[in-house]
């Protein structure tokens, strides 16, 4: 297990995936995700079987209470680019609909940050966000990302478009 000073990153296990897939499936949480529709088990069981455990591109972690061990949620690093060393961040906290807090999340960003740069020698970190994501985005400033650009109304949700916005953090700057 990866450990930061509150939440450690641990393999998503099978049994996981019932309380993962409920999270996702919130209209309060799913908003900010590029789901476009209610996911069901069997699509969660494929990508847990084709991301989680077979697609090198991907590490997908678990993010647990260090003291209690209880799930909270589900952070990772995709689209890993061997060759170009970049990665895109994911990460949100389904317990008590925290989604983004001021500590948890944090914590477990910087562990998946130390993990991407030291363990996996990445030489950036990037991001795409929707607009409408203020709690991310205070996030992504708090862990030391720059906002590197926007596309313009690229998502339709609750009765609007709203815009992309792209983020990357270079090792050099990781703190």
């Amino acid at each position: 297990m990866l450990t930061g000073e509150i939440t450690g990153l641990r393999a998503i296990e099978e049994s996981d995936l019932e309380q993962l897939l409920a999270w996702r499936n919130d209209p309060r949480m799913r908003r900010f995700f590029r789901e476009y529709r209610e996911l069901n088990m069997s699509q969660q069981k494929s990508w847990f079987d084709a991301k989680v455990n077979n697609d090198p591109a991907t590490r997908m972690f678990a993010i647990v209470d260090l003291e209690t061990k209880e799930l909270m949620g589900a952070a990772g690093l995709c689209y890993i680019d061997g060759i170009n060393r970049n990665a895109d961040f994911s990460i949100y906290l389904g317990i008590d609909d925290l989604y983004i807090d001021e500590d948890y999340a944090p914590d477990a960003g910087r562990v998946l940050l130390r993990y991407g740069f030291e363990e996996l020698n990445l030489h950036k970190v990037w991001a795409e966000i929707y607009s409408i994501d203020k709690p991310k985005q205070q996030l992504f400033y708090e862990l030391g990302f720059t906002r590197e650009g926007v596309h313009r109304e690229t998502h339709w949700t609750e009765g609007q478009w709203v815009d992309s916005l792209f983020y990357g953090l270079l090792a050099k700057d990781f703190p």
